[in-house]
């Protein structure tokens, strides 16, 4: 059976950066379902799934009747991933991601399998769908992870999702306020394409180097929008 990303694990992803911010404090009651799902960018099924992983993990606690809310014990997790945020940045966060990502994506070239190919393919259909830029943070982080489950390697893809955790709680909260959702012509989408190209193909080198090409246009972009105050949410 082949090995393809949990349905939920975006909203996990969004989940962890949500609740890794300073103000959700310990005891501190969470939005409602409906509105967590619109702040997260996914469907309440999906978020329901993600809420289970959260509390037998021990970040979160319900109450009946009264809501969800956050834990004061710490998760089972070997890092933490607020305090990793707070101390970091997203300059550091973009090396990072460009020393582990091509090197992931070449991995990815040599061992998917025609259905990660396929996920992959609708992944980026359903990116360019997205009808928020959280929707679409969503769609981005079952890409990349769909990416890192290609190499069929549970080391890989454990490290990935470290990666990605930091990745979303460094930059939660920056998004655009000029539009609602991705244009039309989001550079990603042709970017995206383009490594789903070289890992179809099985060409490692190719699927290093459009990652790689990917991720510094997502740098360039990123920090051009800091330095001028407008932050794009385009990875």
């Amino acid at each position: 059976m082949e090995h393809l990303v949990n349905d939920h694990h975006a909203a996990l992803v969004q989940l962890r950066a949500y609740l890794s911010q300073a103000g959700n404090v310990a005891n501190t009651r969470l939005p409602s379902e409906r509105e967590l799902a619109g702040l997260v960018g996914t469907s309440r099924g999906e978020l329901r799934k993600a809420l289970a992983v959260l509390e037998a993990e021990g970040l979160i606690w319900r109450h009946v009747g009264k809501g969800t809310f956050i834990s004061l014990g710490k998760p089972y997790e070997s890092y933490n991933l607020s305090e990793i945020a707070q101390q970091s940045n997203p300059r550091e966060v973009m090396r990072a991601r460009l020393t582990i990502e091509p090197a992931i994506a070449a991995e990815a070239a040599m061992n998917a399998t025609p259905l990660n190919i396929k996920a992959l393919r609708g992944c980026a259909a359903d990116s360019r769908r997205a009808k928020s830029w959280r929707e679409y943070e969503a769609c981005d982080n079952r890409f990349h992870k769909l990416i890192a489950d290609s190499t069929h390697n549970q080391i890989t893809s454990t490290v990935f999702d470290i990666l990605a955790g930091i990745r979303r709680a460094v930059v939660w909260g920056r998004l655009r306020q000029d539009r609602e959702c991705p244009p039309a012509d989001h550079h990603s989408f042709a970017e995206h394409d383009l490594i789903i190209d070289a890992i179809a193909h099985r060409d490692p080198a190719a699927a290093s180097s459009t990652m790689a090409a990917h991720l510094a246009s997502v740098e360039r972009r990123l920090f051009m929008a800091v330095s001028t105050g407008s932050f794009s949410q385009s990875t």
